[in-house]
């Protein structure tokens, strides 16, 4: 169920958007800003929300790859693998990051720390290779630099 917080978040989105569809993306990011992913049970009460059917929020919460529709960690990792990052050493660093969280991309480590996911770009490609926890971002990245980065992030 949803909590009146998101319940009154997810209202004011609504009065603003031209739709119930223009609001769904919205909608799911509230969703995920308060549990961390967005739960198959927030799936029907968004479309209770917003009036519409469970299968119309489902289509747009699958189709973005930002909306995370199983449990991740309090960190998640999204390593960018567009052709900029792939000529300079994408694999180098997925294979890197993989070791070090002891994990393959897709998966969340034991302790629930990272969860590492490939995306198709970050926007970033003149700091290749990049990639983001939560919302920051980093360019320019080596296997040392990898690891800095990651000892930031309890």
């Amino acid at each position: 169920m949803l909590s009146e917080q998101e319940k009154q978040e997810i209202a004011a989105v609504l009065r603003h958007a031209e739709s119930a569809r223009m609001a769904i993306p919205d909608a799911l990011k509230i969703v995920q800003a308060h549990r961390g992913w967005v739960p198959d049970e927030q799936l029907a009460d968004v479309a209770a929300l917003l009036g519409m059917t469970v299968e119309e929020i489902d289509g747009v919460a699958t189709f973005y790859d930002k909306i995370f529709r199983r449990q991740v960690g309090r960190h998640v990792i999204l390593l960018c693998d567009s052709v900029s990052c792939w000529i300079v050493d994408f694999p180098l660093i997925r294979d890197h990051l993989s070791a070090r969280l002891g994990i393959p991309l897709g998966q969340t480590t034991a302790d629930g720390r990272f969860t590492l996911l490939p995306t198709v770009c970050l926007g970033a490609c003149d700091h290749a290779p990049v990639m983001m926890i939560d919302r920051e971002l980093f360019g320019d990245l080596t296997p040392e630099k990898v690891d800095e980065i990651l000892a930031r992030f309890p």
